[in-house]
């Protein structure tokens, strides 16, 4: 199962090994030096996201809209299913409480092994823990490793990850290394489930959970700069909505989205 896995493995590692060099740092830091790196990084995921839920979004619909009269709403239509799967999905999250529940297993697990402030642990978990499993090189790269072996894009992903989990640990603390028990199962999960589908999933869908994956990271970046607190867990249902979408809406009405 290593052709399944390794993007992950190696991204774990590579999480595990800049979280643990930031911590060390953070003892030598001043305060000062620690506030602004967790600013740029803060800038970093606003810029990410921008890019996922923007520029992305509309490379998409270039790509993929029909030629003629059909083409002129098809950007629209995307839109509406990227809105529609990113409101469904907050109401399931909410419904499910999942951003506090992913906090209560930050503070559960400083309980168990972290003499950090909780507060602080439970914000690095969870932060890190949506930067690093939301975006497009996460589910791509999910795709392409389960699906055909090839963990390039986890492996490029890696070492963006482990100069952003060293910058983070070193604000955040011992709550950013926590994180990798979410990258292995998330991460894990998805090339697991890639593997195990035999039809991949229609380029268009794949774009569309990147796209609201963009927002996603949009409203971390507000996190971490301390603009507004947005319960972003309770958004990651919305995600894994737009295949159900396409394919929902191509039962109803065929070509309506996929060429």
């Amino acid at each position: 199962m290593w052709s399944v896995f390794s993007g992950t493995i190696v991204n774990v590692a590579t999480v595990a090994a800049g979280s643990l060099l930031g911590i060390s740092v953070a003892k030598s830091l001043p305060e000062r030096y620690r506030s602004i790196v967790l600013q740029a990084l803060g800038l970093v995921t606003l810029t990410l996201g921008m890019d996922a839920a923007v520029l992305k979004f509309s490379s998409a619909v270039e790509q993929f809209a029909p030629v003629g009269e059909a083409g002129k709403t098809y950007g629209a239509r995307l839109a509406m299913v990227m809105i529609s799967s990113l409101i469904v999905g907050v109401v399931i999250g909410t419904a499910l409480r999942l951003h506090e529940r992913v906090e209560s297993l930050g503070v559960w697990i400083h309980n168990r092994f972290s003499q950090d402030d909780g507060h602080r642990f439970a914000e690095g978990f969870l932060t890190a823990s949506v930067l690093f499993c939301v975006g497009p090189l996460t589910l791509v790269g999910c795709l392409e490793n389960g699906a055909h072996g090839d963990p390039s894009l986890l492996y490029i992903k890696s070492l963006l990850d482990a100069f952003a989990s060293l910058a983070l640990a070193s604000a955040l603390g011992w709550g950013v290394f926590a994180s990798v028990l979410t990258v292995a199962g998330v991460q894990g999960g998805l090339s697991l489930l890639a593997w195990s589908i035999a039809d991949p999933l229609p380029e268009v869908s794949i774009a569309l959970m990147s796209a609201v994956g963009g927002v996603i990271l949009l409203a971390t970046g507000l996190m971490i700069l301390d603009i507004k607190k947005i319960p972003v867990a309770n958004m990651l249902p919305g995600i894994f909505l737009p295949p159900l979408a396409v394919w929902l809406t191509e039962q109803i009405s065929p070509g309506m989205l996929l060429p």
